[in-house]
């Protein structure tokens, strides 16, 4: 069953009924004004800070869904109606959502009155501009009354739905003309406010949300929009709205377009006032006074889409598989931009008032944009390790706003230090940058040091934090947030007790060991990059003895194991009663290249597929845990199936992929990327439930009632991942120290396919040859018509362009 489809040319999603499954959003912005905004009009607007600066209230888990967010009434004479067909819900004769590239588009009609809606946000101004154009497709004279509706959020939106006794009588606003201004908390402790306003006079205006729905009305059927006249409603405290009334008579064939902008403006402290309660709205009409035309607003549309087109040009493939185009060359690079944006903090799963900037999500998501916007990602790095502590831990999160830690996660997640060396890592074989290395960063607890230190550090925290089995200890978790090993009951009938990272028992992680591995001989490399021989022959010989113990203590018979918990009980073993296997070690101990020369890669893979693999995906563990167990902790708090107990984690679907490719076995690595890439899931809508251009964190796995049911869109390690897995694995194009290497590996029938791939600011125009139909292999390679050996291309400084052509073989 399908809701819509893919428009390449025009890089949209066309959704073609409103009733979609779940809600499917779209993000709109690239710097620091964000909106989130769903297929029927859904969602809100923040400036940088999803929980400090929330400009538009949002309600989740409310009934029915997504019943909040930036829309516009149509009273055309009794009949009430929205474009994107939410709130009221009345049934339209026509509906589009056009979800773009940082913009949305939304067309609706009833009884011959078409309404057009293009919302986005503009690249260099902190706001949301909406067109509005409505039509009169009838042979007679239409009246219309139009009218537009947001809800204020009080900026901080966790206190905004807690801190009623005081929030209740805080709303100040400001009506001037057509634009209407939110100032609460302007008076105490702010220097920022909000505004949205529309380029023509208005027939009338409301702020007051009871004035405008009624006191026991709704979105659905506001009162005012009924009676078709505007209260001119001011808010003193209580929930302050925003909405204008305008007045349109359309002879037959006339449109009229409109102009909404949704604002945030921010005074220097020394501006905060023209007079006691009165804002100083300078800033405010500069911005206003550039979209005051139709041409205007064309001129932001077009800035936007040309900077979208040149930033997904870095990478482009033209191969026999239009979803594989699609993905890569449009939505796969779209979503890891918008995790670059998000971390994990802003979707319709994440509230925006948890979490903030992940430590180990965002160096993860460093590895899907860094080839985008190079100067940004080297900008996020040194964020990310002031976040780090002075022992090499870390905190798990950290606010965008200040760049600080969030002190109530804490940290102890023994995984996050090593993630830092891979974000790291990826930038420099990316950019060629060494001179980041040098950059001095202070650590949060006090102290500074250069990222360089920073890297050894967090190689030495892995080091110094061993257990009994000489594996990595899993402190609080590693990237399994939930396999909390140290969370236990010491013996039976005794309390529950919970031991911070270095304290208490001596649980351990195979995974960390994988990471170790792999990102400890990355960690050597930079440090051989400065000279640092020793520094890097040292770091060496801890990896190859983190290499033997995998294989050793690390190994099962047929896989790898998981973890020792803190009694030493193996998890992930084919002794254990309840999950025996787990894919993490498989995929990632393997694409560190641990047991291939000795055969036990392959088997570990073989394992996965005849133990986890379903037709949606590979679930995370089997069998399922039926019961709770307080020494393995949250994992086993889920029902069978769901999230981290044996659902389908989309995120290290992609770890199994690479895995085959390394080894590889092109076939299976594409079959496993196949089945959670969303252009090949559109036709299941009505199972996957989720949208179909972007992917999901989760998919509910083979145990689970709700089989193939998908969770988590849009902000999930799955995006840069997949990307990683497709573009540098499968299609083979990787970055490295001495330049880009070329070793596709994929299914036989592939068939040839071309890559344009922009590297160190030169173009790669890039042809890959599979006479042969293998799997794996470079047989020659050409650039610029002369033969190199080996399979990586050369990096000459100053080249501007490169001709490549690699024969498989």
């Amino acid at each position: 069953m399908k809701y819509g489809f893919f428009d390449d040319q025009r890089c949209e999603y066309v959704i073609t009924t409103p009733e979609t499954p779940l809600p499917w959003i779209n993000y709109l912005g690239c710097k620091d004004f964000f909106t989130l905004i769903s297929n029927t009009c859904g969602g809100y607007s923040f400036y940088k800070d999803a929980k400090l600066l929330r400009l538009t209230r949002y309600r989740y888990n409310n009934v029915p869904y997504d019943n909040n967010g930036q829309y516009f009434y149509i009273k055309d004479g009794s009949s009430i109606w929205n474009p994107g067909w939410q709130p009221s819900q009345t049934r339209l004769d026509s509906y589009e959502c056009r979800h773009g590239l940082g913009y949305s588009r939304f067309t609706g009609s009833l009884n011959q009155a078409k309404a057009e809606v293009l919302t986005f946000v503009p690249l260099n101004d902190t706001c949301q501009v909406t067109s509005l154009t409505l039509t009169n497709e009838s042979g007679e004279t239409k009246n219309l009354s139009l009218f537009s509706y947001v809800e204020w959020c009080l900026w901080n939106a966790d206190d905004d739905m807690k801190n009623f006794q005081r929030n209740l009588s805080t709303g100040e606003l400001e009506i001037e003309g057509s634009t209407i201004y939110h100032k609460t908390e302007y008076r105490e402790r702010r220097n920022h406010y909000a505004l949205y306003s529309v380029n023509t006079p208005v027939d009338g205006f409301d702020t007051s949300r009871d004035a405008f729905l009624g006191t026991y009305g709704s979105p659905a059927a506001p009162v005012v929009v009924k009676e078709g006249k505007a209260s001119n409603s001011e808010a003193h405290g209580w929930s302050p709205i925003a909405s204008h009334q305008i007045n349109v008579s359309l002879a037959p064939g006339e449109s009229r377009s409109y102009i909404f902008v949704l604002g945030y403006v921010e005074n220097e402290e020394e501006e905060k006032w023209e007079a006691p309660g009165i804002i100083n709205k300078t800033k405010a009409h500069q911005l206003l006074s550039r979209y005051q035309s139709d041409e205007a607003v064309e001129k932001a549309f077009t800035e936007l889409t040309d900077y979208w087109q040149e930033l997904l040009s870095g990478y482009q493939v033209s191969s026999d598989c239009e979803e594989v185009n699609r993905m890569v060359n449009i939505w796969n690079q779209y979503q890891c931009m918008v995790t670059f944006n998000m971390s994990r903090s802003a979707s319709y799963y994440e509230s925006g008032i948890g979490r903030g900037m992940g430590f180990r999500d965002s160096c993860q998501d460093l590895l899907g944009f860094v080839h985008l916007i190079p100067e940004r990602a080297r900008e996020r790095i040194l964020d990310i390790a002031s976040a780090q502590f002075g022992d090499g831990s870390t905190y798990h999160q950290y606010q965008p706003l200040t760049k600080k830690g969030n002190a109530d996660i804490g940290g102890g997640f023994n995984d996050d230090p090593l993630w830092l060396i891979a974000g790291t890592s990826a930038y420099i074989k990316e950019t060629g940058d060494t001179s980041i290395l040098s950059e001095v960063v202070t650590f949060d607890d006090g102290g500074e040091g250069t990222l360089f230190e920073h890297l050894t550090r967090s190689f030495e925290f892995t080091v110094t934090h061993k257990g009994p089995h000489g594996l990595p200890l899993i402190g609080r978790a590693d990237w399994n947030d939930c396999l909390n090993l140290n969370c236990f009951s010491a013996q039976p009938g005794e309390s529950f007790q919970t031991f911070g990272p270095s304290e208490g028992p001596v649980a351990e992680s195979v995974f960390i060991g994988g990471m170790f591995v792999k990102y400890g001989e990355e960690y050597a490399q930079l440090a051989e990059l400065q000279g640092l021989t020793d520094i890097a022959e040292s770091a060496r010989r801890e990896v190859s003895s983190m290499y033997d113990t995998l294989l050793d203590a690390g190994w099962d018979g047929d896989w790898f194991l998981r973890a020792y918990d803190a009694y030493s009980q193996k998890v992930g073993s084919s002794e254990c009663e309840e999950g025996q296997i787990f894919i993490e070690p498989q995929g990632f101990c393997v694409l560190a290249g641990v047991g291939i020369k000795e055969g036990k890669a392959q088997r570990a893979l073989d394992s996965v597929k005849e133990r986890l693999d379903t037709k949606y995906g590979i679930m995370l563990l089997q069998p399922a845990f039926s019961r709770y167990h307080l020494e393995l902790g949250e994992i086993t708090s889920y029902p069978p199936g769901y999230k981290e107990n044996a659902g389908i984690f989309c995120h290290n679907n992609p770890w199994i992929s690479i895995a085959e490719a390394v080894i590889g076995r092109g076939e299976r690595a594409f079959e496993v990327y196949r089945k959670t890439c969303p252009a090949f899931l559109q036709d299941i809508s009505e199972i996957h439930r989720t949208e179909p251009y972007c992917y999901s964190q989760m998919i509910a796995g083979r145990d689970a009632a709700t089989h193939g049911e998908a969770k988590n869109s849009w902000l999930t390690g799955t995006a840069a991942w997949t990307f990683v897995n497709i573009s540098q694995y499968i299609l083979g194009i990787q970055p490295s120290l001495t330049g880009l290497c070329i070793d596709p590996c994929v299914p036989g029938d592939f068939g040839d396919f071309t890559i344009t791939r922009r590297f160190r600011g030169a173009v790669y125009h890039i042809e890959v040859k599979n006479p042969n139909h293998l799997e794996k292999g470079v047989s020659s390679l050409l650039v610029d018509g002369e033969k190199v050996d080996g399979n990586v291309v050369p990096f000459v400084e100053g080249k501007k362009e490169y001709h490549v052509t690699a024969v498989m073989g």
